[in-house]
């Protein structure tokens, strides 16, 4: 009796060991979910051989199948899920049934959520942000230099192949950027870029739910959002909607023709962003600034594909959540489709709607910039959505003011013309300045530059209205020159930030005496920056510049600070007669850069080529 017991149950482990198929799933995105969130619908991308043939159920008290969909590639398949209201952390189960009796369950989880993740609060007109280069900034784990599997080595003399730096270094440096005396930090794209060459940029992304094992994991990448806050740093997250690289795993099997513009063949997009708002523009050329390609190693994502949509959109918000990010910089935001833009940043916003978000709107004039701010009269009814648009313009404005001789419109007076046209934004108190980023040559190309140029720019940019942005090495005047270098010489390393460079910068025995000077004074800028009430939501008010001087105050209830821009080459003694509207009635003031206390305010001296940043009293 007992050896026929045993011969029937081995014969039904051999019967349900013939009907388990072996794990038929490669790839489920997003590969987790949270409980509590806002909406409750979730969309599971899953790939694997031939999974459209499944029957697929889900048996969960805190979770509805609503369909299963199937598309052109049979090893796809997307299912709709609603994720109830009350529903409990835990394992859901997934079941797939195969023709011939096979089946497969796959173990989906549902996470709990941070308490207030909702009520996160993002970056504004408090903060002043730290772009950094993740590649360039320093090598604070070089066990993950090279890669296997990984083909772009490690070449710290190609200014195009990668260096080196990590996630583990800006970590390891957050007491040096604290220091400094920015809040926030925005690091170029940290996501997977498995591309036979030129990775090290970050913007052609092969894995959207993968940080780059080169730069670090997710789980350190999510550690060191995590220790930024514990230094009152916010973390903004460079993200990439427009496309991916052409070694994306999609590329090898790809879902539908649909999911990518002019695919399989493609053509060049012509970058003139105008025409998705021209109202005289052809068709011919919108649809290829829309779906033409940004490079040919850079696929056009197509955000009508619904599917593709709904995968960009919980992409971001998985993002969020799993690293407690504060922002997002969407970069190429033109060019994906507009109407997608808008449905993404409120999808985001529905779910934290404190957070912030500025996208890249890389264009020549202000009416241009205004046009893709929340809000805008736009008289074709377009609402992007989008509550942070970065101020091109004026960044283009710096980079000659403070070159020229003043004139009508030469000098300083472009930079007042600029902010003339303020009328035109929403709230021009939501555009990200800057005078220079990883894109533009930098501001300050030779570092052999005369330093009051700089100085000038950075009292302007961190007192003006905006978000101001500040470009790692700016502050230890980090030179390259764009039109001799190309992008790779913008993106220098930071000078120690590698164990084998002879001097540190991170440090003020490792700076020059000028590097100091320079660091000294954009730090004071920054720490008195910080509780600086006017300059966070006070009043802007200027004057037309004269005589290469130009004046404007930041004024609220609680302060009034007065600015002056001296242009010139000589020293000058500015009557302020003119500006009796802030000065009358008022007893003195105080330099906030040298710290000295002025107690005639009728008359002041002026040294040449510098700013004065005086608190009114």
């Amino acid at each position: 009796m007992r050896k026929k017991q045993l011969i029937l149950l081995l014969s039904s482990i051999a019967i349900a060991m013939t009907t388990l198929a072996q794990n038929p799933i490669e790839r489920v995105e997003p590969p987790f979910w949270w409980v509590g969130m806002n909406n409750p619908n979730l969309q599971l991308l899953i790939y694997g051989k031939d999974i459209s043939k499944a029957r697929v159920t889900v048996n969960n008290p805190n979770v509805e199948l609503l369909g299963v969909e199937k598309v052109e590639n049979q090893n796809y398949l997307f299912l709709n899920l609603a994720v109830k209201k009350d529903a409990k952390p835990g394992m859901v189960k997934i079941e797939f049934d195969f023709p011939k009796g096979k089946q497969f369950i796959y173990s989906y989880e549902l996470k709990p959520r941070q308490e207030g993740s909702a009520n996160r609060k993002g970056f504004d007109n408090t903060d002043v942000v730290y772009l950094v280069y993740p590649d360039r900034f320093s090598n604070g784990d070089p066990t993950n230099d090279e890669v296997d599997g990984y083909p772009d080595k490690l070449d710290r003399k190609d200014p195009y192949a990668r260096h080196g730096g990590d996630i583990k270094g800006i970590e390891n440096h957050l007491d040096y950027i604290k220091q400094l005396g920015v809040t926030a930090l925005w690091l170029n794209p940290v996501l997977e870029n498995n591309q036979p060459a030129w990775s090290y940029h970050g913007y052609a992304i092969t894995d959207f739910y993968k940080v780059d094992p080169r730069l670090g994991s997710n789980d350190s990448y999510r550690s060191f959002v995590a220790k930024a806050h514990e230094n009152g740093l916010k973390v903004i997250k460079d993200m990439v909607f427009n496309h991916c690289g052409s070694q994306h795993w999609w590329m090898k099997d790809v879902p539908m023709k649909s999911w990518f513009n002019l695919y399989p063949d493609y053509k060049r997009t012509n970058y003139r962003i105008p025409t998705t708002f021209d109202p005289h523009a052809s068709v011919a050329d919108s649809s290829i600034m829309a779906n033409g390609w940004f490079d040919g190693h850079m696929p056009d994502l197509n955000q009508r594909n619904p599917y593709l949509a709904n995968y960009l959109i919980q992409n971001s918000i998985w993002w969020i959540e799993f690293a407690g990010l504060d922002g997002i910089r969407m970069d190429t935001h033109p060019y994906c489709d507009k109407h997608f833009m808008s449905r993404w940043c409120d999808a985001v916003k529905n779910e934290y709607p404190n957070f912030s978000i500025v996208g890249e709107t890389w264009v020549n004039y202000p009416s241009w910039v205004a046009y893709w701010q929340k809000d805008a009269p736009n008289r074709d009814g377009y609402n992007s959505n989008l509550e942070i648009v970065m101020d091109f313009p004026l960044m283009f404005a710096m980079q000659k003011a403070f070159d020229e001789k003043d004139g009508w419109d030469t000098g300083l007076a472009r930079i007042y013309e600029i902010l003339a046209h303020d009328f035109l934004y929403p709230n021009p108190n939501k555009l990200f300045i800057f005078a220079d980023n990883h894109d533009i040559g930098r501001f300050q190309p030779d570092s052999s530059m005369a330093l009051g140029r700089l100085k000038l720019a950075m009292a302007f940019l961190l007192t003006t209205r905006g978000i101001p942005q500040i470009y790692y090495g700016t502050e230890i005047l980090l030179p390259g020159d764009k039109s001799k270098g190309g992008d790779g010489d913008i993106r220098r390393d930071f000078p120690g930030g590698w164990v084998t460079d002879s001097k540190s910068a991170f440090t003020s025995e490792g700076r020059t005496k000028r590097q100091n000077e320079i660091w000294n004074y954009m730090s004071t800028i920054l720490s008195w920056r910080k509780t600086a009430s006017a300059i966070h939501n006070g009043k802007l008010t200027h004057f037309i510049p004269e005589n290469g001087v130009y004046v404007y105050f930041r004024h609220n209830e609680e302060q009034v600070v007065m600015v002056i821009l001296n242009n010139g080459y000589q020293p000058k003694v500015l009557d302020t007669l003119r500006f009796a509207e802030f000065l009358s009635n008022k007893n003195y003031g105080t330099d906030i850069i040298t710290g000295k206390r002025l107690d005639d305010l009728s008359k002041i001296q002026l040294s040449p080529r510098s700013a004065m940043i005086i608190e009114i009293k």
